[in-house]
């Protein structure tokens, strides 16, 4: 699953991004990409089945380096992390997600980005912009 955000139209944006170092720029992307990840976590998270509560305290939103080009990304997953026993791994989330030949899909991490697409992007405009403001008050 992915999407783009596109600040080409919001040309008072590129112009700001462009005052700040590259230290700054890359911050303050990250911070967007992350924002916009946390709303499609957090409605993952809602969506997940909740038989033990264990799958959705391992959504997790992770945030990639910034690329050479100015690129933030930032995505949704899910921790799987030791053996089957430790909390921090629901290794089992993707035949939840994709079913298994005994067992029919019950999907909850592709509706929750189709359901969150345009708030996800609106998160990320708007991180955006208050960090911006953060950074250029100073």
């Amino acid at each position: 699953m992915h999407t783009k955000l596109d600040f080409s139209g919001l040309a008072s944006i590129e112009e700001d991004l462009k005052l700040l170092t590259r230290a700054e720029n890359d911050r303050v992307r990250r911070q967007g990409a992350r924002a916009g990840a946390g709303v499609v976590r957090d409605e993952a998270r809602r969506r997940a089945p909740k038989l033990s509560g264990k799958l959705s305290k391992n959504i997790i939103a992770v945030t990639a380096k910034v690329s050479e080009n100015s690129r933030a990304t930032a995505g949704v997953r899910v921790r799987e992390e030791g053996k089957a026993s430790n909390p921090r791994n629901a290794f089992y989330w993707r035949f939840k997600e994709l079913g298994t030949s005994k067992m029919p899909a019950t999907p909850f991490i592709r509706p929750a980005f189709d359901a969150t697409e345009q708030q996800a992007g609106d998160a990320a405009v708007n991180k955006i912009l208050e960090a911006l403001d953060k950074v250029l008050m100073k």
